[in-house]
């Protein structure tokens, strides 16, 4: 009954994320008024969101249904892949955006010259490179490693953490590369989305009148809520204190994995709702979009 329920549940989320990111991606083709740096990192964030959602979801789906969970060698390699690469892409996508947000409010005179459509499209594709890259390096290392055992994966999808511990010999060069890798791919990306908004906050804050400071601050704002949400769930996530009784770690593991699940999916429903909510662009886009395929229609 449990398992029936969180089909469900998490089947709704992933239509959600379906049509939400969708027609964000629609939109942001679609709509002329839309066609600046902003709304192109958006439209790759959105597309970014399907991919990692459709990587595992699915599979997640089909396994609240079917008593025997099973998923091949190679399937479970190429999810650890797209999971990874996306997450790693999605880090360095925000930082990117963040840097777009800094030079449209501290620098705006020199927004059309620096985000140009030669600057910003290399970006985007270089965000995709690095973190596919970095999965691959990952990935590869993972599968080298020699695995014995009943292999049963402690985890509702082949997430890597969970995958190493299968291993019947030493992983420290993995866990090593991950370290690094998470040095680069969130210590580096924070740093500078920190920094960015610290700049973009004092600039605001020197504008004269409220309204001003109010317009700049909503050009901005829906970024920040992305970031705060994605960034503070990794944070619970792995910053969390770890449970030494052995009845409360098999209930954190748990909640663990559920948290974990969850927030594959949460945060990718959310960001076109937060998009769509806190900016007055995309809402038009949106409805002009609804109204001409009623037009149509009729």
């Amino acid at each position: 009954m449990l398992e029936k329920t969180f089909f469900v549940l998490i089947l709704t989320m992933y239509l959600v994320i379906l049509m939400g990111n969708g027609v964000l991606i629609l939109v942001t083709i679609l709509d002329s008024h839309l066609h600046t740096p902003m709304y192109f990192f958006l439209g790759n964030l959105s597309f970014l969101d399907i991919c990692y959602t459709t990587s595992s979801i699915p599979l997640v789906l089909d396994g609240f249904l079917t008593p025997r969970k099973i998923i091949s060698f190679s399937g479970c390699a190429v999810q650890m892949f797209l999971s990874f690469a996306m997450g790693a892409t999605e880090c360095v996508l925000l930082s990117m955006m963040a840097f777009d947000r800094y030079v449209a409010i501290c620098n705006p005179l020199h927004y059309p010259m620096v985000m140009s459509k030669a600057v910003y499209v290399p970006m985007a594709i270089s965000s995709w490179v690095a973190g596919g890259a970095n999965s691959l390096v990952q990935i590869s290392l993972a599968v080298q490693l020699p695995f014995c055992g009943d292999n049963v994966i402690n985890h509702f999808t082949c997430e890597i953490l969970a995958v190493l511990k299968l291993a019947c010999a030493d992983i420290s060069i993995n866990v090593i590369s991950m370290g690094v890798a998470n040095v680069i791919f969130l210590g580096a990306p924070v740093l500078f989305i920190f920094v960015s908004y610290v700049f973009i906050l004092t600039t605001i804050l020197r504008i004269p009148s409220a309204e001003g400071r109010k317009k700049a601050f909503s050009t901005c704002s829906a970024h920040l809520t992305v970031v705060v949400i994605f960034y503070g769930t990794i944070l619970f996530m792995y910053a969390k204190p770890k449970s030494k009784d052995p009845l409360g770690a098999d209930k954190q593991n748990l909640s663990d994995k559920l948290i974990s699940l969850f927030y594959g999916v949460l945060t990718p429903m959310l960001n076109p709702i937060i998009y769509s909510l806190r900016n007055k662009d995309v809402k038009i886009a949106v409805k002009n979009l609804v109204n001409q395929k009623c037009f149509t229609q009729q």
